[in-house]
């Protein structure tokens, strides 16, 4: 059986003219493609195209199971240049890749913020706010990767001059505070309640071993948006638990090299090696799974949806949530003979052996009964 449920030519013309959509138009009017894919090598190195309407270049990222509910985008800034300033009734989170510059923010009421940027810094445009992005480099370009709920807003409108044209203001959202985007928050829980971080690669994280492999998490809400996105980490010669839950999570490899297991129920996984601006899109409730096979900590940051989170009724993600119990993550003591195989002959490639003996011994701590 095909991993990807493919379908001979004549059957799938039955649904061709339902697989455009106003969003996957508006694509192409702007010149771009996306790129159907659950998977990119190197988000610093992909190919981009000429964006003559944001004066920059440009591409989208998007596995067709994700493409209804967010998406994704590299975009790149020439050398001493600036992009188009632009308003959109859509949410909109950024990493900057590479390079360094300053985005500008205001809203028609006169409100208006400016904020500088670097490698590895995150941050969220508020709803409908005019902002402009320029590039701080006269000799290099700066290249960032965002993620947006603009495919259904465009869907449902299916009116460009309307979701990027309206003039109105969401003063709950933004109002010219002159510290919105500081680097600082209020922590609560696993959330930080941000606008802005700095350095998303050495941002400190807190203890979340509910995911194994004795690992960090943060969890951030910004611009008080409905998209959320986390960074987790895990260390050396480990690997997390895996488990599954909606479409549309984008996850950016910050830091470390490895491979990730991707695979839908009831078949075998397929490998994706990854190291700093590897994209890999888990398509919807595909398990996956993520391995550390470098000498430093792993680190990515997941983009996302909240549709991607399916969550119990204490507000819990199944996707922490054994699957003994309910939820959509697998155990240690449930995983397939052939993830710790892999992971230990992955390793051996270079001389190393796993170091997971103390994460299974502490699962069983809190192991539910089988059902």
């Amino acid at each position: 059986m095909s991993d990807d449920a493919i379908v001979n030519d004549t059957f799938a013309a039955k649904f061709a003219t339902e697989k455009d959509s106003p969003y996957t138009r508006w694509v192409a009017d702007e010149g771009l493609d996306i790129i159907a894919a659950h998977y990119v090598p190197d988000l610093r190195t992909v190919e981009l195209k000429p964006w003559e309407r944001r004066g920059g270049r440009g591409v989208f990222i998007n596995h067709e199971a994700s493409r209804v509910s967010n998406d994704c985008y590299v975009c790149e800034i020439p050398a001493g240049g600036a992009l188009a300033p632009q308003r959109q009734l859509f949410e909109e989170m950024i990493l900057v890749l590479d390079g360094h510059g300053s985005t500008r923010v205001w809203n028609d009421a006169g409100g208006e913020v400016t904020f500088e940027w670097g490698p590895g810094a995150l941050f969220a445009i508020p709803l409908n706010a005019n902002h402009q992005h320029f590039n701080g480099s006269g000799r290099t370009t700066a290249r960032f990767v965002a993620s947006t709920n603009m495919p259904p807003v465009i869907n449902l409108y299916d009116d460009v001059d309307f979701v990027f044209g309206t003039s109105k203001d969401f003063p709950g959202r933004f109002n010219g505070e002159p510290d919105y985007f500081a680097p600082s928050g209020e922590q609560k829980g696993l959330l930080l309640d941000t606008n802005f971080v700095a350095d998303a690669v050495n941002l400190p994280l807190i203890e979340a071993k509910e995911r194994g492999a004795g690992g960090g998490h943060i969890r951030f809400a910004m611009a008080k948006g409905s998209m959320n996105s986390h960074i987790s980490q895990f260390p050396t010669r480990t690997y997390k638990k895996g488990h599954r839950h909606g479409p549309g999570a984008h996850v950016i490899i910050l830091s470390g090299t490895g491979y990730s297991l991707m695979w839908p129920e009831g078949e075998e996984p397929k490998r994706y090696d990854w190291g700093p601006g590897t994209l890999i899109v888990p398509p919807n409730l595909w398990f996956h799974q993520h391995f550390n096979t470098g000498t430093e900590p792993g680190r990515y940051l997941a983009f996302k949806h909240e549709a991607v989170s399916l969550r119990n009724a204490q507000g819990v993600p199944k996707a922490w949530i054994s699957r003994r119990i309910g939820g959509d993550q697998i155990d240690y003591a449930d995983e397939a003979p052939l993830v710790r195989e892999t992971f230990r002959k992955a390793l051996a490639e270079h001389g190393e052996e796993p170091q997971m003996d103390a994460a299974y011994e502490a699962e069983l701590a809190t192991l539910p009964p089988r059902p």
